[in-house]
């Protein structure tokens, strides 16, 4: 069984958006890329990140972003229930660790881009 595509979403000013997209692009792999700002990732969508993240919080976050630094999310990162602190990543993209893949078959999440780890993954 063919596996299902993979949905990147980057931001066009992000150094580490566009070296995971020239890396795909190069490794032959077909991804449909989406703006994180602009069409930031589902609560379903992150919900399923955070799984592949073995509930990690922070590593979901964009934490060296002027939104997480002005909100304070890490500051209330551990006591916003679950729905609550999707709810603020899918209303932010700006929040959410980019690049962000998610493949649902076989399920593969990946967030920020280390060629190594991404390699090891999608082979």
């Amino acid at each position: 069984m063919p596996a299902s595509p993979l949905v990147v979403y980057t931001y066009k000013s992000c150094d580490a958006c566009r070296k995971a997209a020239k890396w795909l692009a190069a490794q032959g792999l077909a991804f449909e890329e989406r703006p994180i700002r602009e069409t930031p990732p589902t609560i379903a969508e992150l919900r399923t990140m955070l799984g592949h993240l073995d509930g990690e919080r922070r590593r979901l976050c964009n934490t060296s972003g002027g939104d997480y630094r002005e909100q304070k999310i890490g500051d209330v990162i551990d006591t916003l229930s679950e729905a609550d602190f999707l709810a603020r990543l899918a209303a932010n993209g700006n929040l959410v660790k980019r690049p962000f893949l998610l493949r649902a078959s076989p399920p593969l999440g990946l967030v920020g881009f280390k060629e190594i780890e991404w390699a090891g993954a999608l082979r």
